[in-house]
């Protein structure tokens, strides 16, 4: 499993919009996960001022992520892989 980063352009999303595609990641992640393809939704971060997200899963392969984030109707530019700096606590 290797870590991928999703970004997004959410030009004109509200915030109410942005918590609806963030469940929509998650579910959709855990969907394909029970169907025997493993994807986790890791987190995201949004940056108003530019409307960019990135969104981190976990996963065998960008195409996994890609089947996922289609199937969640999320728009994106680019799947690349990613590493996830997060300090142990």
């Amino acid at each position: 499993m290797a870590v991928y980063m999703v970004e997004r352009d959410l030009t004109g999303i509200t915030m109410p919009q942005l918590a609806g595609a963030q469940q929509a990641a998650i579910t959709t992640s855990q969907r394909f996960t029970a169907d025997g393809t493993p994807v986790r939704y890791i987190r995201s971060t949004f940056v108003p001022g530019e409307a960019r997200c990135m969104c981190l899963f976990d996963a065998s392969s960008a195409d996994a992520v890609k089947q996922v984030n289609e199937a969640a109707q999320l728009p994106f530019l680019r799947i690349v892989e990613a590493l996830d700096l997060t300090p142990a606590s």
